[in-house]
C-alpha cells in the first residue's frame, strides 16, 4: 500500500516520509524540486531498499497542479492502494498585515489552504470507497489562536485544523474506518521559519518527534495530535485567556521573530 506525502522534500514531510517507509508503506513524494525529492527518495531506499518509492513534482500552490498530481498518483499507483495521505507542504509570510506582499499571501492561501482542501476531498472520496486508510492534515498550534504579524499564516491553519475536525467527525458519525487526524505542532526544527522570514529562540521539538507522533496519532485515529510536552498546556492555556487576551499576548511574541 502507498502513502502520498506533500512537501516531502524537507522539514516535517521528508521526515514522515522517513517514517513511513519505515512502518513499511510504499511512498509517493510530492514537492516543487524534483531534485530534493530524489535525494530524499535516494536516501529512504538506502535505509530500507524494499520500498517502492514514486517520485511527482507539483507545485500544489498552483490549483490545476492538484488534480494533475491526483491523476497521476491514480495512474501510477491504482486508486485503490492508497492507504495514507499527508496533507503537508504549506508556507509562511510574516509582517504587518499592511506591509505584506498580497501576491505572496494569495500564494500562501492557494497552498496552506485550497490544495489541502481539495487533496483531502479527492483522496477522502477514494479512502471511503475502499473503506480502509489514513489522513493526516498538517496543522499548527498556530490554527488554535490568532497571530498577529503572522496573520495569514495562523488564518490558514485555523482553516486546516477546523476543516479537518469537521471531517473527522462526519466520518465517525458515519462509522467509517478511514481515520482524519490533524498533526498541530509547536516550533520545530526546520527551514520554516528562515523560509518566512522570522527567528526563533528557546527550544523547539525535533522534526522527526513531530513526524513520528503525527503519523502514530493519526493510525491510532487522534482527531488532533499535538507533539511534545508544552504546547498542549500552551494551547490550553491560550483557549483559557480568551481570544483578546491571547492575541495580545501572540502579538508581543510574534514581533519579537522580526530581523530578518
Amino acid at each position: 500500500m502507498y502513502a502520498l506525502v506533500t512537501g516531502a522534500s524537507a522539514g516535517i514531510g521528508m521526515e514522515i516520509a522517513r517514517y513511513l517507509g519505515k512502518l513499511g508503506y510504499d511512498l509517493i513524494l510530492t514537492a516543487r524540486s524534483e531534485e530534493k525529492l530524489r535525494h530524499v527518495r535516494a536516501g529512504i531506499l538506502k535505509r530500507y531498499p524494499g520500498r517502492t518509492i514514486l517520485v511527482i513534482p507539483a507545485d500544489l500552490s498552483q490549483r490545476e497542479e492538484c488534480f494533475r498530481l491526483y491523476q497521476e498518483v491514480c495512474e501510477q499507483a491504482g486508486r485503490e492502494n492508497i492507504e495514507f495521505v499527508v496533507n503537508n507542504a504549506g508556507r509562511g509570510v510574516y509582517g504587518l498585515f499592511l506591509e505584506t506582499d498580497l501576491e505572496q499571501e494569495l500564494n500562501l492561501i492557494d497552498l496552506n489552504v485550497t490544495a489541502v482542501h481539495i487533496l483531502s476531498k479527492l483522496f477522502l472520496r477514494d479512502l471511503v470507497e475502499n473503506g480502509h486508510g489514513v489522513l493526516l492534515n498538517v496543522g499548527s498550534c498556530a490554527g488554535f489562536m490568532a497571530g498577529p504579524t503572522f496573520s495569514s499564516y495562523y488564518a490558514s491553519k485555523s482553516y486546516v485544523v477546523r476543516l479537518t475536525e469537521a471531517i473527522h467527525e462526519e466520518l465517525r458519525r458515519a462509522k467509517s474506518p478511514v481515520k482524519v487526524s490533524c498533526l498541530c505542532p509547536g516550533p520545530t526544527a526546520t527551514a520554516f521559519n528562515d523560509n518566512s522570514g522570522v527567528k526563533v529562540s528557546g527550544k523547539q521539538i525535533p522534526t522527526p518527534q513531530a513526524a513520528r507522533e503525527g503519523v502514530d496519532g493519526a493510525l491510532a485515529g487522534k482527531m488532533i495530535v499535538i507533539p511534545g510536552r508544552k504546547m498542549p498546556f500552551v494551547v490550553g492555556a491560550s483557549r483559557l485567556m480568551g481570544e483578546h487576551l491571547s492575541t495580545m499576548i501572540n502579538y508581543s511574541l510574534q514581533v519579537k521573530k522580526a530581523g530578518k
